[in-house]
Parts: C-alpha cells; structure tokens; sequence
C-alpha cells in the first residue's frame, strides 16, 4: 500500500490578526484528527499579545527570530530553535521588541 504524506504550508498570506499577533490555526485540516491544537504565530516588531491562561498545557516552537514569553513575575528571552512550555493555568503574554518578525508555532492541549 503506498504510503501517503500530507504537507500543510505555512501559507504567510492567509495569516488572520487576533489576540494582538498574526495567526493560522491548524484546524479545521480535513480528515485530520488529534489530540492537540495548533496555530502558525507571527509576531511583528513591535507586537505583544494580550495577557491570557487557560487550562491547556501549551508549546511554542520557534521557528525565526527572537521574541519573549513574559509570565506574571518574569520575562523569558526565546529565539530560533528554542522549546517553550507553559503549565495549564499559567498567565502568560508573547512579546516582540525587536526589529524582525519573531515566528513560532503554537501546540496546544488538554491538562
């Protein structure tokens, strides 16, 4: 039986603004069914998402330039090729103070 490979693009033209950053959620994505949720995440210099928890545990893969996870008490520099993980429950807000895009993807899922 021949073995069948689905590729989603990051599709950089059909980013939609929300919660203070540019997005794509991964969802709907046909007969796809997962555990998890997703979303391609753009930041522009300049941009801060708004300040927000909720009961997933969530990852962030960043995939070009820097940005900073900024947590209630605490400001976290991440770039390129760094992991993030964030418990359930944990405030939290993704900023870009620099002077290029900061992109990662955003993996999401329940407690």
């Amino acid at each position: 039986m021949p073995e069948t490979v689905v590729i989603r693009r990051q599709e950089p033209d059909h980013l939609e603004r929300a919660h203070g950053l540019d997005l794509r959620l991964l969802h709907p994505w046909g007969d796809l069914t997962a555990p998890f949720h997703g979303a391609w995440c753009v930041l522009r210099p300049g941009d801060l998402t708004d300040t927000h928890q909720h009961t997933e545990r969530e990852l962030f893969v960043c995939i070009s330039g820097s940005g900073e996870i900024r947590t209630a008490d605490t400001s976290h520099p991440v770039a390129a090729g760094d992991l993030v993980l964030l418990p359930a429950d944990t405030d939290h807000a993704v900023a870009n103070p620099h002077d290029t895009d900061f992109a990662y993807y955003a993996i999401w899922w329940q407690a």
